[in-house]
C-alpha cells in the first residue's frame, strides 16, 4: 500500500472542492436545472436537481477512479515500466483532478446562472489541460497507459522518446494557441477552432511514430 503523500492531500482538496461549492449553491437552484449543455455551452435539456447531482457525482467519481489507477499503475503494470517514471504519472494525475474539478465547478455554475457561457471556460480549461500534459510528457516512460502508445513507439523505445520530444513541443504549443483562440473567437468559429487543432495534436504525433519506426527499422518495411 502506498504512503498517503502531499499530492494526495493536494489532490483531495481539489477534489472535495466541487463538493463545497455544490453544497453552497444547492438551497438556491431551481426544481428543474440545466443537464446538458450544447458545443456552444447553451443549455439545451433541463432535469431535476436529482439528476444534476447524479451527473456530478459521475463527474467526481471519474475523478477519483483516474487518480487512483495513475497513482498504483505500478502495482498492475505486467512488465513495471511505470516505475522509472511514477512522479511523472502522479503530476498528471494531478492535473486532470485539477481539470475535472473545474469543469464541475464551471458546470455547477452554470447550472445556477443561465446567462454564463460555460463552453468559454471548459474550451480554454481543456487547451491548458493539453498544454500541462505537453509540458510533462517528455518525460513519460514506456508504458501501456498513457502517452502516445502506438504499435511503433510501444515496439521500439527510441520511437517512444522521439514521438514524445515531439508531442510534448506540439501538445504544450497547441494547448496554448487552443486556449487563446477559443477566447478572442466567437462561439462557432471557436468551436471549428478547437476540434481542428486537437485532431493536429492527436494526427501529427501518430504519423510521425509511423515514419520514424520505419525510417530507422529497414528491415520491417516488408512486414
Amino acid at each position: 500500500m502506498k504512503n498517503f503523500n502531499s499530492m494526495d492531500i493536494a489532490a483531495l482538496v481539489l477534489w472535495l472542492l466541487p463538493v463545497a461549492y455544490v453544497a453552497y449553491i444547492y438551497s438556491s437552484l431551481p426544481q428543474s436545472v440545466p443537464v446538458h449543455f450544447d458545443l456552444e455551452g447553451r443549455p439545451d435539456r433541463y432535469g431535476s436537481r436529482g439528476e444534476f447531482l447524479t451527473g456530478q457525482g459521475i463527474l467526481m467519481g471519474m475523478s477519483a477512479f483516474v487518480y487512483l489507477l495513475l497513482k498504483f499503475l505500478p502495482a498492475i503494470d505486467p512488465k513495471k515500466y511505470v516505475k522509472y517514471g511514477e512522479a511523472t504519472f502522479q503530476k498528471l494525475a494531478l492535473g486532470l483532478v485539477l481539470f475535472l474539478a473545474a469543469l464541475d465547478i464551471a458546470i455547477a455554475y452554470a447550472t445556477v446562472n443561465n446567462n454564463f457561457e460555460v463552453g468559454k471556460l471548459i474550451l480554454p480549461v481543456v487547451g491548458l489541460l493539453f498544454a500541462f500534459i505537453g509540458n510533462i510528457m517528455n518525460s513519460i516512460k514506456p508504458n501501456y497507459f498513457a502517452g502516445v502508445r502506438t504499435p511503433w513507439t510501444l515496439e521500439d523505445p527510441d520511437t517512444w522518446r522521439s514521438t514524445h520530444r515531439l508531442a510534448s513541443k506540439l501538445w504544450f504549443v497547441g494547448g496554448i494557441c487552443l486556449t487563446i483562440s477559443v477566447l478572442l473567437l466567437p462561439n462557432k468559429a471557436a468551436i471549428i477552432v478547437f476540434f481542428v487543432i486537437i485532431a493536429i495534436l492527436v494526427f501529427i504525433p501518430v504519423v510521425y511514430s509511423y515514419v520514424y519506426y520505419k525510417k530507422h527499422h529497414p528491415s520491417d518495411q516488408n512486414s
